[in-house]
């Protein structure tokens, strides 16, 4: 595997010619799907196979599937899952069947992906529900409570590895006190380090041993009034690698979001600067990608490790029942299968 740092998205269904000579160049590590990449399943097989063709070797391919709001693939060909919260409240009710109901419904996502040839999910949101959380975080985290939070997490996690597809925590060390949209400004939180220690960084303190995770675009001013996550030497080192103790694979939010500023060049050289070991850039912008190519580095030494633990837990799995399982999420979810 050579590959740079950076994950990187293309403008549509298929491969531009322009977008086949800088994948050949740039080497990325990953591809990101998005809607506007996304008709059918032989039409996402066929452009998967073209960005593996360009960068020489079987590559990760990243989606956001989470469910309800956050879905790429969808009707006609995909079922429409449902948001993080159902399961929050089932949880709630009864938790043997919140983590049950979870877990088949990752499994039924990782399902999905596993058949497109897509290895990694990014999911699952391991952000607290609180009052205040933002509509754009809003039912897609799973509860206030960062007990239940974690269960249904690792739940989640266990049925996306049991389909061969790795997932991604989000968004590291917590979104949920967030009270504007990082794809529009920089959100700044005012908590106390107790308060964040006890329970925002708890879930993902709990399931610091999955391999991925995503940072977030939010300024933490008891750990670092200036910089957010993503840019923050102090919260990676000393709040995601320290006190949360996660030692996988990190990648920085989309560089092209609101809630950083600067020149698309600089943004990511500040993000490897303050320790993400990869870049993500989702726009499909070609000028902006080949900047964000410029400042990456090829993979090497600890990180090149991380990245190769990452896609060796990309495998196969034997297929469930598909409607035998939905029938039984269905079940769950009604609070019928308890």
């Amino acid at each position: 595997m050579s590959a740079r740092a950076f994950i990187c998205g293309c403008s549509g269904p298929a491969l531009t010619p322009e977008e086949v000579r800088f994948l050949e160049r740039a080497c990325p590590w990953g591809l990101i799907l998005f809607s506007r990449n996304i008709k059918d399943p032989d039409q996402i097989r066929a452009l998967i196979a073209e960005f593996r063709s360009a960068v020489g070797w079987p590559a990760p391919v990243l989606v956001d599937q989470e469910g309800g709001r956050v879905q790429r693939l969808g009707p006609p060909h995909w079922r429409v899952y449902p948001p993080a919260a159902r399961f929050g409240t089932l949880h709630a009710i009864d938790e043997e069947a919140g983590v049950e109901a979870a877990r088949l419904n990752a499994r039924l996502i990782g399902q999905d992906l596993a058949r497109l040839g897509i290895g990694i999910d990014c999911a699952p949101l391991l952000d607290l529900r609180l009052p205040q959380t933002h509509a754009v975080i809003g039912d897609r985290a799973y509860h206030a409570d960062s007990h239940r939070v974690a269960a249904l997490g690792r739940a989640a996690c266990e049925g996306l590895k049991a389909a061969g597809i790795v997932p991604v925590l989000k968004h590291i060390p917590g979104h949920g006190r967030a009270r504007a949209d990082s794809h529009l400004e920089l959100p700044q939180v005012e908590a106390d380090a107790a308060t964040l220690r006890a329970e925002d960084f708890a879930p993902f303190r709990r399931l610091a041993d999955m391999p991925v995770a995503m940072t977030a675009h939010i300024v933490y001013k008891a750990f670092d009034p200036e910089r957010p996550a993503t840019l923050s030497a102090d919260i990676i080192g000393k709040v995601i690698r320290g006190d949360i103790g996660f030692d996988g694979l990190l990648m920085s939010d989309d560089l092209s979001m609101g809630a950083l500023t600067g020149t698309m060049r600089r943004r990511a050289e500040a993000v490897f600067a303050a320790g993400c070991d990869l870049a993500l850039h989702c726009n499909g912008g070609l000028d902006e990608m080949a900047a964000v190519a410029q400042a990456a580095p090829m993979l090497a030494g600890r990180v090149a490790r991380r990245a190769e633990a990452a896609v060796a837990s990309i495998g196969e799995a034997a297929e469930i029942d598909e409607e035998e399982a939905w029938g039984r999420l269905s079940d769950l979810l009604q609070g019928q299968g308890s």
